[in-house]
């Protein structure tokens, strides 16, 4: 069975989402933030929350704590961490992700050794493997770069592996990110409702 990870950073006010500040407010962003993380763990259902600072898991749900200095040891520790078999990896800046999404990504693990889900900004918003044991390779891939997804699936590739690549979405970093992945969600998010909420007191 395929397990989804969702790494995740408790939502402490100046030191989650600290671009969004200002328009707002380290508070608000770290609003955004929880709201973010809610919506992604509700749409997962059950999984493996690994966790930078004390944020609780939900009922049902594994929970490791984030080791390793800087995110791509993190990442790489993430999949060794989580045990073995196949895993997807999923952050908390795609509230807009959906249970197909995510069911698609675990199924084609069948069929092929990774799945790489590319983000707007260059990034990747998912990476699955077969074999965790291949996210070692994560470790000499520098990330918050506008090459940082080619990277990663030039690495892929070159260890031989078969990849399937998934839907490419935009992940949260700037408040017009905010916004427009606000719109991309459905009526009962978290994230659509807080970002309305701030977005009403906000200049556009």
């Amino acid at each position: 069975m395929t397990r989804i990870l969702v790494l995740a950073k408790t939502p402490v006010p100046g030191r989650v989402k600290t671009r969004l500040c200002p328009p707002w407010t380290h508070e608000q962003a770290a609003a955004v933030a929880a709201a973010a993380l809610n919506d992604t763990l509700e749409t997962v259902g059950a999984g493996v929350l690994v966790v930078d600072g004390d944020h609780p898991a939900p009922t049902g749900w594994d929970r490791i704590a984030q080791r390793g200095d800087q995110l791509p040891s993190r990442l790489a520790n993430a999949f060794a961490d989580a045990g073995a078999g196949p895993a997807v990896l999923i952050g908390m800046d795609t509230p807009q992700v959906t249970r197909g999404l995510l069911a698609d990504a675990a199924a084609r693990l069948a069929n092929v050794d990774a799945v790489l889900g590319r983000a707007e900004d260059g990034g990747w918003w998912a990476l699955g493997l077969r074999d965790p044991a291949h996210a070692a390779m994560l470790r000499a891939i520098p990330t918050s770069r506008a090459d940082t997804g080619a990277r990663t699936l030039r690495a892929l590739q070159d260890l031989g592996l078969r990849v399937g690549l998934l839907p490419v979405l935009r992940d949260v970093d700037t408040v017009g990110d905010a916004r427009a992945v606000a719109a991309l969600c459905p009526d009962e998010s978290q994230f659509r409702r807080v970002v309305t909420t701030l977005d009403a007191g906000v200049p556009a």
